[in-house]
């Protein structure tokens, strides 16, 4: 698991506290997963769609931040294209541009059998600082 990675596993309460775990980090890209417990359904008895944004929206910070640099999202939104009862789902954040002060991501969520669930696109402005308590190794 790289730096980046790890900075987000220990300082991203919100994403600890859902039971979002950050897979893998890689230059503009990130794979993240949530295993569907209970307490993510929505009255429906399907994953609750702010579940599933949380899940898309933490893998497109990890990609945004992945250069050890401060991203903050600028937009974001998603499109639910299928219910998601349970299992495991999966978020894939990849870079598709990239300017000294915007990034723009494309993520797609799916389910343990790789069934599309939703898409999102997310942009964030870049500034020139570091994560706080960032420590390249």
């Amino acid at each position: 698991m790289n730096n980046v990675a790890n900075y987000f596993r220990e300082h991203d309460l919100f994403a600890k506290h859902t039971g979002i775990e950050l897979v893998e980090v890689g230059d503009g890209t990130a794979l993240a997963k949530l295993k569907i417990e209970d307490h993510h359904l929505n009255s429906a008895r399907v994953a609750h769609g702010g579940a599933i944004f949380t899940l898309a929206d933490y893998a497109f910070a990890a990609a945004a931040n992945s250069s050890g640099k401060i991203a903050l999202s600028i937009n974001a939104n998603i499109n639910f294209l299928r219910a998601a009862p349970g299992g495991t789902l999966y978020a894939e954040a990849r870079e598709v541009s990239l300017h000294p002060k915007l990034g723009t991501y494309s993520i797609t969520i799916s389910d343990e059998h790789g069934e599309l669930v939703a898409t999102f696109q997310g942009i964030v402005y870049r500034k020139n600082e570091d994560l706080p308590d960032w420590q390249q190794t």
